[in-house]
């Protein structure tokens, strides 16, 4: 009744607006709507673990667990403190200053984890202010 092509973009669809709605966790709604494709036969498992990049999932796993171990230092607390009091409190300059910081970030890691190291950074400097 259906051919594959229109169950794959229903699901598709519907994956989508959950993620937006964020109802339901995207983890949850990626991991159903894959499992809906190799259900519904569009995909067969060996095609689908077979576009896994498992070095990508594993440096972003590796990152992730530097990160958290780095935040229990208090690394990022001492980085939000030495900001703030550098462009005392300035508004303007503490943007550019948490933009400077991310820019070098980003010169050593990958985008993710400078975003992980980032948003504690960010979110130590409002809770300060």
């Amino acid at each position: 009744m259906f051919d594959s092509t229109s169950i794959a973009v229903t699901i598709f669809i519907v994956a989508y607006a959950l993620i937006i709605s964020e109802k339901v966790h995207r983890t949850i709604v990626g991991i159903f709507g894959a499992m809906l494709m190799i259900m519904f036969g569009i995909l067969s498992q060996e095609t689908a673990i077979h576009h896994i990049d498992f070095n990508t999932l594993g440096l972003l796993m590796g990152m992730m667990i530097i990160v958290n171990i780095t935040a229990e230092t208090g690394l990022f607390n001492f980085l939000a403190i030495w900001a703030a009091q550098k462009v005392k409190a300035q508004p303007m300059k503490l943007l550019l200053a948490l933009a400077t910081l991310t820019a070098v970030c980003s010169a050593f890691l990958d985008n993710v984890t400078t975003v992980l190291l980032t948003v504690p950074v960010t979110f130590s400097i409002t809770a300060q202010l």
